[in-house]
C-alpha cells in the first residue's frame, strides 16, 4: 500500500512558478526622517508621486529628506449643529418656539423626556 501513496505539495504552500522572464518595475529608494530620529526607507514605484510627509511608527509625523514641508490646507472650520440652525431660523424665532413649547409643558400637554 505504500508504494502506491501519492506524494504531493500542501495546497498554497509553494510556487510552482519561476522569477525567470519577469522583470520588475523600476523602483527608488525615499528617505523619512522623524523628528524622534527614526529614519523610514520605503520602495516606490519611479512614476510614482512620492508624498512629502509620511506618519512614522512612534505616530509623529516624518518628513521626506531634503523636502521642505508643505503649508497646511486652508479649510473652513466644521459646521456645528448651531450653526445649522441659525441658517434655518433666527434667534428671535428660536426664542418664540421656545416660549411655545415651554408653555405647552407648563400646561402638562408635553411629556417630559429623560
Amino acid at each position: 500500500m505504500s508504494n502506491r501513496s501519492l506524494r504531493g505539495m500542501r495546497i498554497g504552500s509553494h510556487s510552482m512558478e519561476t522569477e525567470d522572464g519577469v522583470d520588475f518595475a523600476p523602483r527608488l529608494q525615499a528617505h523619512y526622517d522623524c523628528p524622534n530620529g527614526h529614519t523610514i526607507i520605503l520602495p516606490f514605484s519611479v512614476e510614482a508621486d512620492v508624498p512629502v510627509t509620511w506618519e512614522c511608527r512612534c505616530g509623529e509625523e516624518a518628513l521626506l529628506r531634503d523636502a521642505s514641508k508643505p503649508e497646511p490646507k486652508g479649510g473652513k472650520p466644521p459646521r456645528t449643529h448651531w450653526d445649522m440652525l441659525l441658517e434655518r431660523r433666527t434667534v428671535k424665532e428660536l426664542e418664540e418656539l421656545l416660549d411655545e413649547r415651554l408653555d405647552l409643558l407648563r400646561a402638562g400637554k408635553l411629556r417630559r423626556s429623560a
